[in-house]
């Protein structure tokens, strides 16, 4: 059941104008069938969560036909232009490096970078931001403060690598937590618990759920949920009794918080 200023809102009226088959379409026909209450404070609120659920659902779609290279940290690279590559293998944005062009530049430019499924997703997640947010927002909101990012972590800038340095506007995309409900632009993990030493890589898929029983994943690309199972158990060890799985989690954005910063608000 979906709540919107505390009263219940029937799915038929907030899905007129959806097309059938739509993200949105998809997100409000799960959300009312939720045996969860889910709240929101306004309708315009909502409307904002399912135009960044889709625009993820894009954005990856759009990261997979970028020629984005898969590489492990160790060996990552990326267009100096915009970023400068760390010790670690992690990518920051670059102090006068507009936040949108950068972010933009690995889409239109993605054979000049190469980097881990965790970053990839950290990708979408910033292309989707900028595509829901208004004009300028993104840009304010991510420039690279004086001093870089290891000297005020989480106030502005862009790092991208793994999960412990992601920018606090987008940090809860990194905390996967139980759920019994999915929808499209949910962040969700495939486990390979017995993975092989000899591939680490493969130890685990870090993927967005496209909403169509398909899962993008930098790495193993847009696949069902029994393919990427397939993909991982080749790589587990010799004498393996246990096999890959779908983590009965997500990681998702705080959509609230966010769209209190589209409307004006601060984080």
């Amino acid at each position: 059941m979906i709540y919107i200023g505390g009263s219940p809102a029937g799915f038929a009226a907030l899905a007129r104008g959806y097309p059938a088959r739509s993200i949105e379409y998809i997100c409000l026909y799960r959300l009312s069938k939720s045996a969860h209450g889910c709240s929101y404070s306004s309708r315009e609120e909502l409307v904002f969560e399912l135009a960044m659920r889709r625009a993820t659902v894009s954005r990856a779609e759009r990261l997979r036909r970028s020629g984005l290279n898969f590489k492990t940290f160790k060996g990552s690279f990326c267009n100096a232009r915009y970023w400068r590559r760390d010790p670690d293998g992690g990518f920051e944005l670059r102090r006068g490096a507009g936040p949108s062009a950068a972010v933009r530049d690995i889409y239109e430019n993605g054979r000049a970078y190469g980097t881990e499924c965790a970053a990839a997703m950290q990708i979408v997640y910033y292309g989707a931001l900028m595509d829901t947010l208004p004009d300028g927002v993104f840009d304010r909101s991510f420039t690279a403060p004086p001093g870089g990012m290891r000297a005020r972590r989480g106030e502005g800038g862009i790092r991208l690598r793994d999960w412990r340095d992601i920018s606090a506007t987008l940090r809860e995309t990194g905390e996967m937590r139980r759920a019994r409900d999915f929808l499209p632009g949910d962040r969700r993990y495939f486990a390979n618990p017995d993975v092989s030493l000899a591939g680490p890589e493969w130890q685990g898929e870090n993927v967005i759920d496209m909403g169509d029983g398909t899962y993008y994943g930098h790495g193993v690309g847009r696949r069902g949920a029994g393919e990427i199972i397939e993909m991982l158990n080749r790589a587990r060890r010799r004498g393996a009794r246990r096999g890959a799985y779908l983590v009965a989690a997500a990681g998702r954005p705080d959509y609230k918080k966010l769209y209190a910063l589209s409307s004006g608000g601060y984080i």
